[in-house]
């Protein structure tokens, strides 16, 4: 969940599409600036918000960067920034310490946990900390600085920053909510990023439009011909380093023409390069060793380039390359005045010379041993086994700190590196596992292309198996795909390595799951399962049967489940029994358990496995009336997969509140999650979104009174052959084919869908299934058999599940008048009313009010309460708080900055009006009864 971004207030009120040239030009760069400074002024006001400004090298992204940046400080704004370095993205969170370096000494107003996990990440100290713990440390750290005076952070080059950092500050910047904190960022329009995956509002930075070009070239080359001003106003299109640059190069080159066979990025670079041709050899060479790495403080650097160079390399020479404006210094540093033109440089520069640049920088960095290694490999060619080794180390080091993508930076580098063919193909192979767990699909795909299979042994083999379920699920047959896994997890575990055998039996119950699969498939999987001889109450065991064979050993499953005292401190094992107890319909034993795996995964920073348990675990709870807790952490685990790239789980996510809003009567909400599941790839062959998908819609006509149309809908469902039907939750879907069917008269063939239903709950009884069971039964019973029926029924399993009892109440109350039984009919109806309204089941309440008008009794609409206005995450942290949680143990559970949960609370109290904290738990308890 997370606190979403505001959209800035330019970004939606087309400030930009109305300024002079639709925004673009000097005109239009004022009209940037002031929609910026807005935002400045918003961030200043507690109002935080985040932008990344992109656009193509030389468009001036960093020019409005650096107005910013005064803007801020003539607001007497703090100012935090940070430039991302190419030769430094391998650098676990070295732009992240960038950022927060003069922030630091004010980390000891932290938690003592927090301090030590910034102190570990930044290499102060030993430890490993997850990604996602630094970056709530770093969440905190800000927040307490901007409450006393407002903070800009201005992040330029983002595509080039390290990858733990910019995942760092993704996960930062959705979550700055009422801090007063304005995140800016600046990257090339032609560079992928990870703040994509993130979903940061972003806002492209135009080309000049032809009158301002004009004025600016005009500025800058004022003797220039009319035929060479023509030409390069067309070659620079509205670029303004370009119209900067050009006109130098054509001074240089002496003639009126710039070569135009080339795209403008060449042609610049290539400006660039004659530039530095007017300097010294020594000065050149300092200019190649800062190429090679921009960080590096002067010291070093002029001490890298006089080894070298072999003779002395002085600030004379600095001196040289600042007067012909190719470089500027920089703090305690220099950088390029481009990054075009550090490119240009390390590019023309000669092979052997960058190979020196980098050794010679390994040496200077002796203290900093990271940075040195990489210098190390760079400096290398061909094969060096114990450098690969080397990498490998970092790369777990990397993994354990949770900056995944830098480790699997490091094992490409290495698996470069290394001397054997089958040691490559393994160090590939673990890179791709390591981006596929994050969900970096089109990354792991790349490394998996690069390995050699033929290379591969049974584990390995397995290995691979296991990314490619993850990268390609829905790339293959899943019929085929499944004995292919089941073939592949037997040679594993003749290899030796039943865990890694058991995972690939897991992938291939899971499309069982999600697919959907025939019983040979099906029978493959139990047949290997059993060859394992895992113990009986193994997690990933009864997870595997449930999946697979759930009519045959589903009973045995859930009887191990009822007697089992599992570790509860394993999310993984919590996360397997949950799924097994949820998929065969213990809905209240499985929740319990993928709680438990939710905490872990929240106390771990496993933000992955709580996309997928907060998402698509959470549809089982609707059922349960539990719809405040699915509506919160489902919107939540919408961000974690937004963050983490589980796409699939986001589709997921929206299925549970596609079904809360038809629930709810909200329907357009709802019409419009449909839509979105239904747009994305991710839901195609899918049975378990569809059927879902389905379930809903079907819901959504029968609430509107559409009966015939939710009867067609729903009896789809009971179809095999449907791509809407699922083996084991069409039969969820008994009770409201039950309704649709009373409604629209097709009782009979109802009961036709349904007639297995009874011989199935009896032979798998799982709470789920008697429910619906009896419920159907009640329902769809004759008039003279209905009395018994609802009674049997509410004071059986229905009776303790307040939707499925509060609909056979309506459906009760509704036959006994329609048979003028007026008098018993009323205190059904009124029950049915009290639950509906405590749910938040609007048109259901409605239907129960008018049935107690008609059965003679006045009804008066449900009041609106203060929980109505609260929002599912303000909820969601007045419960945690109510429960006694601190402002700061709400914002770590929930990732948040924990005065963004003061700022939140402070508006909830007056809606329920109420003071203080101490009143929460008996309002909360009011509005709820």
């Amino acid at each position: 969940m997370g606190s979403e971004i505001a959209a800035p207030a330019f970004f939606t009120s087309d400030v930009l599409a109305t300024t002079p040239a639709g925004g673009r030009g000097l005109v239009g760069r004022e009209q940037y600036l002031a929609a910026l400074c807005e935002l400045l002024d918003r961030a200043a006001d507690g109002n935080g918000s985040a932008l990344v400004l992109r656009g193509a090298a030389g468009i001036g992204k960093s020019a409005l960067l650096a107005a910013v940046r005064d803007a801020a400080l003539e607001r007497n704004l703090t100012v935090l920034s940070a430039v991302g370095v190419e030769n430094e993205a391998g650098l676990c969170f070295a732009a992240l310490h960038q950022l927060l370096h003069p922030l630091l000494p004010e980390a000891v107003k932290l938690p003592l946990v927090q301090q030590r996990t910034l102190r570990a990440a930044f290499g102060q100290e030993e430890g490993g900390p997850d990604l996602f713990s630094v970056a709530l440390a770093a969440l905190q750290l800000i927040g307490e600085a901007a409450a006393r005076q407002p903070i800009v952070l201005i992040i330029d080059d983002l595509h080039w920053l390290d990858p733990a950092s910019t995942d760092a500050l993704s996960f930062l910047a959705r979550r700055i909510g009422k801090d007063p904190v304005l995140v800016l960022a600046a990257t090339r329009a032609d560079q992928g990023d990870p703040a994509d995956r993130a979903g940061l509002p972003d806002l492209v930075v135009e080309p000049l439009p032809e009158d301002a070009a004009a004025e600016l070239l005009q500025a800058q080359a004022p003797t220039l011909t009319t035929t060479a001003r023509r030409r390069l106003l067309a070659q620079a299109a509205g670029n303004p380093l370009a119209l900067t640059e050009l006109p130098r190069a054509l001074r240089h080159s002496g003639t009126d023409r710039v070569a135009e066979e080339f795209p403008l990025t060449a042609r610049l670079e290539a400006a660039f390069a004659a530039r530095s041709a007017e300097l010294c050899p020594a000065a050149r060479t300092l200019l190649v060793v800062l190429a090679a790495d921009v960080g590096c403080e002067l010291r070093r650097l002029l001490s890298a380039a006089t080894e070298l160079a072999g003779a002395p390399v002085t600030a004379d020479h600095l001196q040289a390359a600042l007067d012909i404006g190719l470089v500027e210094l920089s703090g305690a540093g220099v950088r390029f005045r481009h990054p075009m033109m550090r490119t240009a440089i390390y590019a023309r520069a000669p092979l052997t010379q960058r190979l020196g640049a980098h050794s010679c920088l390994a040496a200077e960095l002796a203290d900093f041993p990271d940075r040195q290694l990489w210098h190390r490999a760079a400096a290398t060619l061909g094969t060096d086994d114990s450098l690969a080794a080397e990498l490998a180390e970092f790369a777990e080091r990397s993994r354990r700190r949770g900056a995944i993508m830098t480790a699997v930076n490091a094992l490409h580098r290495a698996a470069e590196l290394a001397e054997r063919p089958d040691r490559t193909t393994t160090l590939l192979l673990g890179a791709a596992e390591l981006a596929s767990e994050i969900g970096a699909r089109r990354e792991a795909q790349d490394l998996v292309d690069r390995a050699n299979p033929s290379a591969l042994g049974p584990i390995d083999r397995a290995r691979l198996a296991t990314v490619q379920e993850v990268i390609a699920f829905g790339h293959y047959d899943p019929e085929n795909r499944i004995l292919e896994l089941v073939d592949i997890a037997g040679d594993a575990h003749q290899a030796g390595n039943s865990d890694l055998a058991a995972e690939l039996l897991w992938r291939a119950a899971s499309r069982c799951f999600f697919q959907d699969a025939a019983t040979p498939a099906r029978t493959a999987i139990a047949e290997q399962l059993d060859l394992l001889d895992l113990p009986v109450p193994d997690p990933r065991r009864l997870a595997i049967e449930a999946y697979t064979v759930p009519w045959d050993r589903g009973p045995a499953v859930l009887d191990q489940l009822a007697r089992l005292t599992p570790d509860r401190s394993d999310a993984d094992a919590m996360r397997y029994l949950g799924y097994a107890a949820l998929f065969l319909g213990d809905l209240r034993r499985g929740s319990a358990y993928i709680d438990a795996a939710a905490g872990i995964g929240r106390n771990q920073g496993r933000l992955g496995l709580l996309a997928g348990i907060l998402g698509a675990g959470n549809w089982s709870r609707i059922w349960l009336g539990e719809w405040d807790t699915v509506r919160a952490e489902t919107e939540e685990s919408l961000a974690f997969a937004a963050e983490t790239g589980e796409e699939f789980y986001g589709v997921a996510g929206r299925t549970n509140l596609a079904m809360i809003a038809a629930l709810r009567g909200e329907t357009e909400l709802a019409e419009d999650q449909l839509r979105e599941i239904h747009a994305s790839p991710m839901a195609v062959g899918m049975r378990c979104i569809q059927v879902t998908a389905q379930q809903t819609r079907g819901m959504i006509q029968l609430l509107a009174g559409r009966a015939e149309d939710a009867f067609a809908t729903l009896r789809r469902v009971y179809d095999p052959a449907d791509p809407v039907s699922h083996p084991m939750r069409r039969w969820w879907i008994a009770a409201e084919l039950a309704d649709a069917a009373v409604a629209a008269e097709k009782v009979d063939e109802a009961r036709q869908l349904l007639a297995d239903l009874p011989a199935l709950a009896t032979r798998l009884p799982a709470p789920m299934l008697l429910v619906v069971d009896e419920y159907s039964r009640a329902v769809l019973a004759a008039d003279d058999d209905a009395d018994a029926g609802y009674a049997a029924a509410l004071t059986s399993h229905v009776g303790s599940w307040p939707l499925y009892r509060a609909r056979l109440q309506l459906h009760h109350g509704r036959r006994l008048r329609r048979q003028r039984r007026m008098a018993e009919a009323r205190e059904p109806l009124r029950a049915a009313r009290d639950s509906f309204d405590a749910l938040g089941a609007a048109p259901w309440a409605e239907s129960a009010r008018i049935e107690l008008r008609a059965a003679g009794e006045a009804s008066t609409r449900r009041a609106a309460n203060a929980r109505d206005q609260l929002t599912p995450q303000e909820l969601q942290i007045a419960t945690l708080a109510a429960e006694g949680l601190t402002n700061r143990q709400i914002a770590e559970k929930l990732y948040l900055s924990h005065r963004t949960v003061g700022s939140h609370l402070y508006r909830i109290f007056p809606r329920l009006g109420i003071t203080g904290r101490v009143e929460l738990a008996a309002a909360l308890e009011s509005v709820a009864a």
